[in-house]
């Protein structure tokens, strides 16, 4: 049985072989197959293996390089195979668990980006007031500002879900904070009400690449005033105050818009509104979203605890100075 398989084993290598050989047809309609060493003017040099042939030219009919004389199948299992460059994903998913686009979606009219985007921007009630947010992924995860829940225990969202191509509004009222950061007014907020749907979410994008002049948007609910949707443009991307940097837009901004998103042309958050110039116009102010991002990546930092309200910071007096005890040294007279 042994011997057999050698035998065969051999057979087949013999026939690969001659697969791979050049081939030399003759003009008696035979054929001999080998590597060819030489090609000159009047002859060709073939080595069959045992020997070497030099063949005249005048008896050759044709001659079948390697590359000819290969069967279709032993070709195409010779052929190197060149990988399909797999396509990379539209959207990624980032470590605070909100999406980014790996290439920049397309810019659209308003009216087409508030259809795709209304969905994701909420209303955000407390026994207070309101004030508005926009979730960031499908699990219920949304954003606002921190005033807007502010010492506030009693938390709903309505959220204006779309079926049969109109808006539905539905209110959940098992709203959890996440974390907060007071200093930079955000706050991260969790719908846990049970059987809930996936939610419409947003893309972050890059303030950064904004520029002064771009056209951009906010959805919102300024007075109460729902699914309220201003235009403008960006005034300037770094307008400094109390200590912070905020973008100005001309897009107008009202109480009640605070928290919403503000967005560029392609539909990507760059921005959350929460506050204007009250006694002026077109004088809106946003954070940054390089800013949101950054509260997202390192929530855990700014987690918020029930069971202690104050955090993330709570600042402790600093330790008075040890006060060194007045020693008083008295004379001792011994009497004897």
């Amino acid at each position: 049985m042994l011997k057999q398989s050698i035998v065969l084993m051999a057979l087949i290598s013999c026939g690969l072989q001659a697969a791979l050989a050049d081939t030399i047809q003759l003009k008696d309609k035979a054929s001999i197959s080998g590597n060819i060493l030489a090609e000159k003017s009047d002859q060709v040099v073939l080595d069959i293996g045992y020997t070497v042939l030099v063949i005249p030219r005048n008896q050759i009919v044709k001659v079948l390089k390697t590359k000819d004389a290969r069967p279709a199948a032993v070709v195409a299992s010779l052929a190197p195979v060149v990988p399909t460059p797999a396509t990379p994903p539209l959207f990624e998913t980032r470590m605070g668990n909100y999406q980014t686009a790996n290439t920049p979606p397309p810019i659209k009219d308003v009216r087409e980006l508030v259809n795709l985007l209304g969905e994701s921007v909420v209303q955000v009630r407390t026994p207070g007031g309101l004030g508005s947010g926009f979730i960031i992924n499908e699990d219920g995860f949304l954003i606002t500002n921190f005033h807007v829940i502010e010492g506030e225990t009693q938390i709903s969202v309505e959220v204006y879900h779309q079926k049969s191509g109109q808006l539905e509004r539905k209110s959940y009222k098992d709203v959890r904070i996440v974390a907060v950061n007071k200093f930079q007014d955000m706050a991260l907020l969790k719908i846990d009400e049970k059987d809930a749907p996936k939610f419409a979410r947003v893309l972050l994008g890059d303030s950064e690449a904004l520029v002064v002049g771009e056209q951009v948007f906010a959805i919102g609910s300024p007075l109460g005033l729902e699914r309220t949707v201003t235009e403008g443009i960006v005034s300037t991307k770094t307008r400094e105050m109390q200590g912070e940097l905020y973008m100005q837009t001309t897009a107008q901004i009202n109480p009640g818009n605070s928290g919403g998103p503000l967005f560029n042309m392609r539909g990507e958050v760059v921005g959350i509104t929460n506050m204007k110039i009250t006694f002026g116009e077109g004088l809106g102010f946003a954070i940054p979203v390089g800013a949101v991002k950054y509260f997202l990546d390192h929530r855990d930092a700014y987690s918020y605890s029930n069971d202690n309200p104050s955090n993330p910071y709570r600042y402790l007096a600093p330790p008075s100075k040890a006060k060194q005890p007045i020693v008083v040294a008295k004379e001792v007279t011994s009497t004897k």
